[in-house]
């Protein structure tokens, strides 16, 4: 389910197709009494609305995350910037090292961003770590002789920048439930069938059958997109850390 959800496209195809048929498939039922009709139409605005409610909650739950992803992404880009500021505490030859090697983690972390490749992904995540512990490796001799305050920011600095990328990362993985995604399309199935069925008694036909799975769908691949980090056309797209880039690299 979770790689379904990561190609909106293909989740506004099979979901339109599918709602369509549960259209097709309400509409070809029995007709009720005429005494049951008014009920029907409770019960189906009821669903209806329940159906709308859950789209929307699903909509507010993929947006949040989606500005969560934009607010890290600064956060990494300040984390970097900071510490490479604080490189200057350094002895030089220390300082240089790790200016250059947070550089080359800026870089990597620009690709974090662009990739769509789960294999790029695993190479760019594999130099992260390294990089990481170079990092330390280069900041350690420096704070463990001198153990002072203004080293201990230089740790600090190094810590931040380890922990917003976890932070991302994490955010990232963070995701609608599939459990939610499976309740949302059964709900909008159901909510179909009686949309058939209620066509079916007043005599509607064609185009009409079409709307309400069209829209649904519509929804769903929005909803999909937003949630994707990857997948998607909605990207959370590195302004600030390419802004750091291009400003440490004008220096």
């Amino acid at each position: 389910m979770t790689e379904l959800i990561r190609y909106p496209q293909t989740v506004f195809l099979l979901s339109f197709v599918v709602l369509w048929l549960a259209a097709r498939i309400g509409a070809a039922f029995k007709g009720l009494q005429e005494s049951d009709r008014e009920i029907f139409g409770v019960v189906r605005s009821a669903a209806l609305t329940l159906m709308g409610l859950i789209i929307g909650f699903s909509f507010s739950m993929a947006s949040s995350r989606y500005d969560q992803r934009k607010n890290l992404e600064q956060a990494e880009a300040s984390a970097i910037s900071t510490e490479y500021s604080r490189a200057d505490y350094l002895p030089a030859p220390e300082a240089a090292k790790v200016r250059s090697l947070l550089l080359r983690y800026l870089d990597q972390r620009l690709l974090f961003y662009r990739t769509r490749s789960d294999h790029q992904l695993e190479q760019i995540n594999a130099t992260l770590a390294q990089l990481e512990t170079d990092i330390w490796a280069t900041i350690h001799g420096p704070a463990t002789a001198n153990p002072t305050q203004i080293a201990a920011l230089v740790v600090s600095g190094a810590n931040d920048v380890a922990n917003a990328r976890g932070f991302t990362e994490a955010a990232w993985l963070n995701r609608i439930p599939n459990a939610a995604w499976l309740l949302m399309f059964g709900i909008a199935v159901s909510c179909n069938l009686l949309i058939g069925y209620g066509l079916k008694l007043t005599g509607a036909r064609g185009p009409i059958l079409l709307i309400i799975p069209l829209v649904v769908a519509i929804c769903f691949c929005l909803i999909a997109d937003i949630d994707s980090p990857r997948g998607g056309v909605v990207r959370v797209n590195p302004y600030s850390l390419e802004g750091v880039s291009r400003y440490l690299r004008g220096q």
